[in-house]
Parts: structure tokens; sequence; C-alpha cells
């Protein structure tokens, strides 16, 4: 399983979804809204907007929220300019760390996400230290009690690149520019993902227990606990009993 597949299930586990749902509200809207400004209004004409309005939807947003938010990106977000930048690290056990930002204010963002990475004994690195590592792909994720032959026959028809057999659910990936082409067929077919996003995949993967899975986790949740964060992306893989441990 992918780190950041690992991470989101560790959240829900955590019940953490339910505990920061206004913040997952800030981050979505915040996506709508600068989605709305660089594409325009319209998700059948704008892909990065379409995707943003699914995720607000799954997360059960307000559909006033959603279209307050799209009036705003449209109307072209007055007083407000946020700058969209990526930060790269090494994380616990030497894993590499992605980190999506959207922010208005990139010197404040910067500080709070260097001390964040210092707290977990982890550190920033360069840009393009880690990128290389991480593929961009569309991933829809689906349970084991989908018949996997028919969700690998209707993924490969509708242009999928790859399913995947993981340990606890069945992945299909995608080429972002193919992931609404393919959620669309898959949903025609009966096919409903659990989880749906355009998402960064590592090609490697680095084991991490005790102390360091702990300071893992800690580095994950507080990244994401920053107001400006808006993904994080790891590509750490802690066992399930070190999991079972510390939840």
């Amino acid at each position: 399983m992918s780190g950041h597949n690992k991470w989101s299930t560790i959240k829900h586990k955590k019940g953490a979804a339910d505990a920061k749902r206004g913040k997952v509200f800030t981050k979505i809207i915040k996506e709508i809204t600068v989605a709305a400004k660089l594409g325009g209004g319209d998700p059948d004409g704008n892909p990065r907007l379409r995707t943003a309005i699914d995720k607000a939807k799954a997360e059960n947003m307000p559909k006033d929220n959603v279209e307050r938010a799209i009036k705003k990106g449209v109307g072209g977000m007055e007083g407000v300019n946020y700058e969209e930048t990526t930060y790269e690290g090494y994380g616990p056990g030497g894993t590499a760390v992605l980190v999506e930002v959207m922010t208005d204010n990139r010197n404040r963002t910067v500080s709070d996400v260097r001390s964040i990475f210092s707290k977990c004994n982890g550190n920033m690195g360069e840009s393009g230290c880690v990128s290389w590592l991480f593929d961009k792909k569309g991933l829809l994720v689906f349970p084991k009690s989908t018949d996997f032959d028919k969700l690998f026959e209707a993924a490969i028809e509708a242009g999928a690149d790859d399913v995947a057999d993981e340990d606890e659910q069945y992945e299909v990936l995608t080429d972002p520019t193919a992931f609404h082409e393919v959620k669309t067929a898959l949903e025609a077919a009966g096919f409903k993902p659990e989880n749906s996003e355009i998402t960064m995949i590592p090609q490697t993967m680095v084991k991490l227990d005790g102390k360091n899975a702990e300071n893992m986790l800690k580095l994950m949740d507080r990244l994401e606990d920053n107001d400006d964060v808006q993904n994080v992306y790891a590509n750490f893989d802690i066992s399930a009993e070190d999991m079972e441990k510390m939840m």
C-alpha cells in the first residue's frame, strides 16, 4: 500500500477526520476558489475544479459553501493572493516527503514547515531533492468486497493504467488526464470508489518501526494540521502491528 493511502487509513482509524472537519473544509474551499480563479467556474471545462468539488462532496460539504467558493474565485478574490508551491524534505528514517502548500505569506509558511520537520526528526531539503521519487497519478480506491475481475476488466477498458490488489483494498491507477473519464466510466458500470483523487504515488517505500514510525506519524499529522498545507505525501511503510500499538 502506498504511504499516502496508508496515512489516509490511519487518519480515519484515529477518528481525526471528524475532529478536523472544519479544517478540511477550509482547505477544500481554498482549493475550489483558486481552481475557479485559474480555470473558470464551470467544472465541466475545469478538471481541477471538478476534482475539488468531488472532494467537497465526499466530505459532505454544504452546497452553499461550494458555490460561494466558486463565486469568490471567479470574482477575483479581492485582497487575497494565494501562491502555490511544493516543499520537499526528509522524514524519520530517510523517508521522502512532499508538502503542497497554498499561502498568502510564503515567509510564514516556509518557517512553519521547516519548524515542523525539525521537531519531528526530519529536515527540509532543496527543490527537487525527493520529487523524482513520486509519480503523479489518478487513484481510485475500492473495497475488498468488489469483484476484482470485473473491476479490472472495466477499468482497463475505460483507460486505466493499472489495477492493484493491495492489503485492504483494490486500487485503480490512471494518468491524471484520464482520471475523470475512468472514474465516470467505472461509476456508470456500478463501481463506486471509497476514495478518489489525483495524488503523488511513491516509487519506492521505506519501512519504519519504533521511534521512527512514531515521529513519522507525528510529522504527517502536524504538517496536515497547518492551515497553509493542502496535501502531504510520503513514502513510508509501517506494519499493521506497529500502527495498532501507536493508535
